[in-house]
């Protein structure tokens, strides 16, 4: 099994593998001497008995952070806070994601700025290991001091309370742990706080959100080449020549990758003396729509890779100078921001492929397919309610997409007086992105339907192959049936990936 290395600039993919199960995340001796670095100076300053004041040391929290706090009730302080912060609601967020948390959080801790144990980063990671996955309510951060209630959530497990999900079944965390042989940690000085000061919540679905966002934007461009060829429409469009005039990347590779799907198909060779002279928008604009939003991917992959080893504790503990600065790292900001974003691209991404399929099922332009792609129109309704479907889950995106992260509401007394809602625009963006590939999978439905009515003329050799794999799925409708299974059908197949075989 693949390892990654805690606190050595963790990736996408490394923090995917370790959600998914397929890699072991791992400390290594450098990362374990600046846990203890941090920890050190903690130690130094509780057991010294100083007086001054330091922020979730020897203080209250939030708005109660000017009530000082005697050395007798440390321990005490940390539990308090990891039990009154575990408020969260909502459906729970799935193992994947949970995994991600484990990762992600034990990652800022040890990057050496925060002054945990040893101990605390090694439980994270052996809940990684176990499958210990504690049971964590999608709803209650509001991104202010980051995610307060899904990382307390989180937590509360390593101190024996709350619920967790172990092979397969949910039980009390003490349970959990007496299984396994595990005992639970007292938390010291700083060590709750620690725990739940950041982002990991809603970096951690943002990142889910993007990895099912690079998979669909690089299916529209299959599905959207399947449709083109469908409707007889021209390859003319996707002329390298036009992208050199306005070099966005994603705008190129969309093209090169519907250029290859063209390549030798009788379809496309069948009318290429036709009087049409150009095609609609969401045929001929695919490269300037699919590509800007392959482009808006890269960024959003940069800002959560970036925030994924970043430290997002406060106060931040610097070993080499002896303080302890307060700061404003946990705010979500940057995340609410791409993920606001992300919501927004994926929501123009599944509006072009719903217009795409109109254009499929609509006989007046459709290029002479039957109406709503299905023989006997009138005693079958084909695939008419297959786009309404796809036209409601395209509105819901839109409502979605209205950005999270332009309101705020003041929190704590109002001492965190400007929050960032980005767990509610991670919450959205991974909603609009499972819409998203329900609507490309309504297009894949009417395209190869669309392919199959155009025999015995054949698409390309590299469309077709996609084509035949489609066929081994979801089968040719001659006359209605249930279509929910199909569209379903549909979704797991492109999940899948069999598709991706066949790309340049």
């Amino acid at each position: 099994m693949k390892t990654v290395s805690v606190g050595m600039n963790l990736t996408i993919a490394d923090i995917l593998a370790v959600g998914n199960g397929t890699a072991k995340a791992v400390l290594e001796k450098e990362t374990c001497g600046r846990i203890e670095a941090a920890n050190a100076l903690v130690k130094k300053y509780t057991d010294g008995g100083q007086e001054t004041a330091v922020y979730g040391v020897n203080t209250g929290f939030g708005a109660l952070a000017e009530h000082h706090i005697d050395k007798s009730d440390l321990e005490k302080l940390q539990r308090n806070l990891i039990r009154s912060h575990a408020c969260g609601t909502g459906e729970p967020l799935s193992e994947p994601v949970v995994r991600m948390m484990l990762l992600l959080r034990a990652n800022v801790l040890a990057l050496g700025h925060s002054g945990a144990r040893l101990v605390v980063v090694q439980r994270l990671l052996d809940f990684l290991e176990y499958g210990i996955h504690p049971v964590i309510p999608s709803r209650g951060s509001v991104g202010a001091s980051g995610d307060l209630a899904p990382l307390a959530h989180l937590a509360l497990p390593l101190i024996g309370e709350g619920e967790v999900s172990y092979q397969g079944k949910q039980m009390p965390a003490d349970k959990a742990l007496a299984e396994v042989g595990l005992t639970p940690i007292t938390l010291e000085a700083k060590e709750g706080l620690s725990l739940i000061n950041g982002t990991q919540a809603m970096t951690a679905v943002g990142i889910l959100a993007f990895q099912v966002a690079q998979r669909a934007v690089r299916y529209a461009n299959v599905v959207g080449a399947w449709s083109l060829d469908a409707l007889l429409g021209t390859a003319v469009a996707f002329d390298t020549r036009i992208n050199k005039l306005r070099p966005h990347p994603g705008q190129e590779r969309c093209s090169s990758i519907i250029r290859d799907l063209l390549v030798d198909s009788e379809i496309n060779q069948s009318h290429t003396d036709c009087e049409k002279v150009q095609d609609p928008y969401s045929l001929r604009c695919m490269p300037q729509v699919h590509g800007a939003v392959w482009g808006a991917l890269d960024h959003i992959g940069e800002v959560l890779e970036r925030e994924s080893n970043s430290v997002t504790d406060n106060p931040l503990v610097f070993p080499d100078t002896g303080e302890f600065i307060s700061g404003g790292n946990f705010h979500g900001a940057p995340v609410a921001f791409a993920l606001d974003y992300l919501a927004q691209v994926m929501t123009a991404l599944m509006s072009i492929s719903e217009r795409r399929i109109e254009q499929l099922v609509n006989p007046n332009l459709s290029s002479g397919l039957p109406a709503f792609l299905v023989a006997n129109t009138g005693l079958n309704s084909g695939l008419m309610i297959a786009q309404v479907s796809a036209a409601s889950l395209v509105t819901e995106g839109k409502v979605l997409s209205h950005p999270a992260s332009v309101d705020s509401i003041p929190s704590s007394a109002n001492r965190e007086d400007h929050v960032s809602m980005g767990m509610t625009a991670a919450v959205k963006a991974l909603t609009v992105v499972d819409y998203v590939e329900k609507v490309l999978a309504i297009e894949s439905l009417c395209a190869a339907q669309g392919i199959d009515l155009r025999c015995p003329l054949k698409p390309g050799p590299r469309l077709q192959q996609i084509h035949d794999s489609f066929r081994e799925k979801v089968p040719f409708l001659t006359e209605d049936t249930h279509l929910a299974p199909h569209i379903q059908a549909s979704v797991e197949w492109l999940r899948s990936e069999d598709w991706a075989a066949s790309l340049p």
